[in-house]
C-alpha cells in the first residue's frame, strides 16, 4: 500500500513539473517567433504602398497598407485587415494580397508584437490591442468605409481578428485555417485547460458575430483539424463553409479559386460594388 502511494505521490510530481514547463514555455510554442527568419529588408514596397507603425501606449508595431486602385475603387471603399499565422511575418503576404486592391479593397497586414520589425511580445492581450490600434488607424482614412471593414485571419490570425471583432464593429469575417480555442489543444498535451494563458476563444465570438462570416480549412490539416473549421460554422449564425483537399500550410492549394471564393462572399454580403 505505501508503495502505491509513494508512486503515486512521484507521478503526481512528474506531472505537476512536466505542466509547470508547458505554462512557462507555452508562448514559445504558440508564437515560435525565433525560428522566423529575420526579414530581409525593410525597404519592400510595391507601388502606393503606405508603411504606418501602430503606438499602443506599450509597443510600436509595423503594419502596411494597400490602398485600393484609384480607377476601381469609389471615393470610400471597404478594407480588409488581416491577421497571419504564428510562424509568418506581413512580409510574407504582400505580394498575394495586392489581388484585393484591384477589386477596390484596401488591405491592412498588421504585424505582431515582437515579429519582424516591431517592438514588444507577443501576447492574446498585446495582439488584441495592436489590432484595435490598427482597426482605429485604419477607419480614420478618408478613402476607407468604416462600415465595410472585413476582418481576415489566417491560423492564429483568426484569434487575433477574432478578438478585434470583440471590441471593433466590423461587416464580415473571414476565418482560414483557423482553431476554435486554443484550449481545445490541451488534450493534445494532456494538460489542464486552466494552465491556458492565452486562449483565444474564437468559438464564443463566431456564436454571436451578428454578420457573415467565410470559414475556409484544409480537409486534411494536421495542424488544426478539419473538426475545428466544422465546429465554427455550426456555432455560428450566418457562416459559408468552403473546404479543400489540402493541409494546413498548403492551403489553398489553388490560390486563383480562393480569391474566387473570397470575391464570391463579399460580392453576397454587399461589400463589393
Amino acid at each position: 500500500m505505501h508503495a502505491v502511494i509513494k508512486y503515486t505521490l512521484w507521478a503526481f510530481l512528474f506531472y505537476a513539473i512536466y505542466c509547470s514547463f508547458l505554462f512557462l514555455l507555452q508562448r514559445k510554442i504558440l508564437f515560435p517567433r525565433g525560428l522566423i527568419p529575420a526579414p530581409s529588408s525593410s525597404e519592400m514596397n510595391i507601388s502606393g504602398m503606405e508603411k504606418l507603425w501602430i503606438e499602443t501606449g506599450y509597443e510600436r508595431v509595423e503594419a502596411w497598407f494597400l490602398p485600393p486602385v484609384p480607377d476601381i475603387a469609389t471615393k470610400q471603399a471597404p478594407a480588409v485587415i488581416f491577421g497571419h499565422g504564428n510562424g509568418e511575418l506581413i512580409d510574407f503576404w504582400l505580394e498575394e494580397f495586392r489581388i484585393l486592391p484591384q477589386l477596390g479593397i484596401g488591405v491592412l497586414l498588421v504585424e505582431y508584437p515582437g515579429y519582424g520589425r516591431s517592438d514588444g511580445s507577443p501576447s492574446q492581450q498585446s495582439i488584441t490591442r495592436t489590432f484595435i490600434a490598427a482597426f482605429d488607424v485604419l477607419v480614420k482614412k478618408d478613402d476607407v468605409d468604416a462600415d465595410r471593414i472585413i476582418l481576415f485571419g489566417r491560423s492564429l490570425g483568426g484569434g487575433a481578428v477574432c478578438a478585434l471583432a470583440q471590441n471593433r464593429p466590423s461587416a464580415a469575417l473571414i476565418l482560414m485555417s483557423t482553431f476554435t480555442s486554443v484550449k481545445a489543444f490541451t488534450a493534445r498535451y494532456l494538460a489542464p485547460k486552466f494552465l491556458v494563458r492565452d486562449p483565444f476563444d474564437n468559438l464564443s465570438l463566431v456564436k454571436d458575430y451578428p454578420g457573415p462570416i467565410l470559414i475556409i480549412h484544409g480537409h486534411h490539416d494536421e495542424v488544426i483539424p478539419f473538426s475545428h473549421g466544422e465546429n465554427l460554422h455550426k456555432a455560428a449564425k450566418n457562416s459559408k463553409l468552403v473546404v479543400y483537399d489540402s493541409g494546413h500550410n498548403d492551403c489553398p492549394p489553388d490560390w486563383h479559386i480562393f480569391w474566387k471564393d473570397v470575391e464570391f462572399f463579399l460580392r453576397g454580403a454587399d461589400l463589393l460594388q
